[in-house]
């Protein structure tokens, strides 16, 4: 009897068990007040970290958008400006000035829609006309962790600097009136489309978004410095040697100037070419290293170059050559390390230095400022070696797998060329078209008298010293 008790209560005790687990399965008890209130802190928490993250991201955009538009005034603006004669100073000043209104207007109207817009594989379309929806929020196409305005506005001030480089080559003899309707027609029939096939969703080079002809470009070598500097020389061609040119001497009239203005250049460049990472990251880091590297090495190249030649080191060389290590590094600047960067803009500063000492001589053309020399030329070079040294290691714009030449992909050299060939073939023709239509309808160049007295006098009725 005792046995058959002891069994029947442990029968029942697993019976008991049995039944508190299933309740245990069906209904289990509600969470703490204490674990409800972690969880809705991490998440909080986790909320304002991505939010630090974009407001970091979105602050050093805004940096670096501050940081490009210094680039073209007061930087480019006194550079060119102590570059001319004195009697020109005022106009070449007021030609990068101008173009910040100019452009930005323009690209307010319609030319960010035309090269960013969603359109054909060569020009973006007209969703974003006036503007219209650009706005707070991110566009996961450009960029995911700042408002789609700030990209926007970064983009401004590439798209003012390009023209404004231009103006170097047809320094002291185009018309006022001219250069306007000149540069805001090269900003659309130009400058849009390259943009829009280089960096824009569904280009024909977009390298990061499956282009046909994935070309490396991350702060514009190819948009910015190959479509200036070629339209640069075509100007150039097209207007003819200044009056006296070569035959009597035409030196800067105030190196100083220049030499701020470089200083100025070499300083927001960092905006230009680190916040093309488009967030404060590891990437804008070694950005900005490489395009630091690449200058100094640039301007030890043409500064070495000259000296051996010359027998001295001249002040302008020294800062030429900074400008052309700053131009060749741009497009690789997001994809190569601190050496490659001292090869580029040592290879750079030699090869730009002998394009303007020596082979522009012998071909005799007057590119006022030498903005072929140094733009045309220094992103020829600078796009084609991005092929040779761009490394995953750097950037994996390609998910992981080879990059550059050294790299294991040497095919990124034709994709590279391809690039080059578009950007020289479509600044070339467009600048020619326009360049006719302009003088067609209302003149290019001012009348010889004019350029005797100086365009400050002849185009804006004053002058920059009285003395």
């Amino acid at each position: 009897m005792a046995i058959v008790f002891a069994l029947s209560l442990g029968w029942g005790g697993l019976a008991s068990a049995s039944c508190f687990g299933a309740q245990a399965v069906v209904s289990r008890p509600a969470p703490t007040p204490y674990l409800a209130s972690t969880s809705a802190r991490l998440a909080r928490l986790e909320g304002e970290m991505r939010h630090a993250r974009d407001a970091g991201d979105n602050a050093w955009m805004l940096t670096s958008a501050a940081l490009v538009l210094l680039m073209t005034g007061p930087g480019l603006a006194l550079f060119y400006g102590g570059l001319v004669r004195k009697k020109n100073v005022l106009a070449t000043l007021m030609q990068s000035f101008s173009l910040m209104a100019i452009v930005t207007v323009l690209w307010a109207l319609l030319g960010f829609s035309l090269a960013f817009g969603r359109g054909s594989p060569f020009l973006g379309g007209v969703e974003y006309l006036f503007l219209r929806g650009v706005g707070a929020a991110p566009n996961l196409a450009y960029a995911a962790h700042i408002p789609f305005e700030t990209y926007m506005v970064f983009q401004l001030m590439f798209a003012i600097i390009t023209p404004a480089l231009i103006c170097g080559a047809f320094a002291e003899r185009m018309k006022f009136s001219a250069m306007v309707v000149f540069t805001a027609l090269w900003s659309l029939v130009v400058y849009a489309p390259m943009a829009h096939m280089v960096w824009g969703d569904g280009g024909l080079l977009n390298a990061s978004r499956g282009g046909v002809f994935p070309t490396l470009d991350f702060a514009g070598g190819t948009v910015v410095h190959i479509t200036s500097g070629v339209s640069a020389l075509v100007t150039a061609l097209y207007l003819g040697r200044r009056i006296g040119y070569p035959r009597e001497p035409m030196p800067p009239h105030n190196v100083v100037l220049s030499f701020i203005g470089a200083c100025l250049l070499w300083v927001g460049w960092f905006g230009f070419n680190a916040g093309s990472a488009l967030a404060a990251s590891p990437l804008a880091t070694s950005a900005f290293v490489a395009t630091h590297f690449a200058a100094a090495a640039a301007a030890v190249g043409w500064g070495g170059a000259e000296w051996i030649r010359n027998g001295k080191p001249s002040v302008l060389g020294a800062i030429s050559g900074a400008v052309a290590g700053l131009v060749a590094i741009t497009p690789a600047s997001g994809f190569v390390g601190p050496m490659a960067a001292l090869v580029i803009g040592l290879v750079a500063g030699v090869i730009c230095y002998v394009m303007v000492a020596q082979v522009k001589q012998r071909l005799g053309y007057d590119d006022s400022l030498d903005a072929f020399g140094v733009h045309g030329v220094g992103g020829t070079v600078g796009a084609l070696l991005t092929g040779v040294f761009a490394a995953r290691v750097i950037n994996p714009v390609f998910k992981n797998h080879p990059v550059g030449l050294i790299d294991g992909h040497p095919a990124q050299v034709l994709d590279q060329l391809v690039g080059v060939v578009i950007a020289w073939t479509l600044a070339a023709v467009g600048t020619f078209i326009i360049l006719k239509l302009v003088d067609a309808l209302i003149g290019l160049r001012v009348p010889p008298e004019h350029e005797i007295q100086g365009l400050d006098i002849t185009q804006h009725g004053e002058e920059a010293y009285n003395l």
